[in-house]
């Protein structure tokens, strides 16, 4: 915690966004705590601390291990192929996690919560620029319905 403002961060990210076959409870376990979060901010919206979740990216770690020592046959191929193609230096992705985690922990991030941010990806260091389209469903989990795509397939 933080002294002007409470922050909260969380880890997720691996599974939380997309399907993983033959890792169901993984993913399973960090949607959790992707809905987790998004519910902690909005009950906590008039409190002075921000909730948000990291999704690290693909590191090497003692979970990539097992999916290399147990083999394709179990992880699935796309689960073994990616494995194989993690680089067990993790330094320069740690720095980008860090990095992250550190702008969570400022006052930059003041009001920013709710979210699942990629430290690999997204351009969180801009996010205090953009704050208004914060107020949306920006990096968080949402069904999809046709109409929002500019689709009619009947229904309500």
């Amino acid at each position: 915690m933080t002294r002007r403002r409470g922050k909260v961060i969380c880890f997720s990210g691996g599974g939380s966004t997309s399907p993983r076959p033959n890792f169901a409870a993984y993913g399973v376990s960090k949607t959790g705590v992707v809905r987790l979060v998004e519910t902690l901010a909005a009950e906590w919206e008039q409190l002075p601390l921000d909730i948000n979740a990291v999704a690290p990216g693909a590191i090497f770690t003692r979970m990539t291990e097992e999916i290399l020592a147990r083999g394709e046959k179990l992880a699935g191929q796309e689960e073994f192929e990616s494995a194989g193609k993690l680089s067990r230096d993790n330094s320069g992705k740690l720095g980008k996690v860090l990095g992250l985690v550190e702008f969570l922990l400022s006052a930059k991030s003041d009001g920013i919560s709710g979210k699942l941010i990629s430290a690999q990806w997204d351009a969180w260091d801009k996010l205090p620029e953009r704050k208004a389209d914060l107020c949306s469903d920006i990096y968080t989990l949402r069904r999809v319905m046709p109409k929002d795509r500019g689709k009619d397939w009947g229904g309500q």
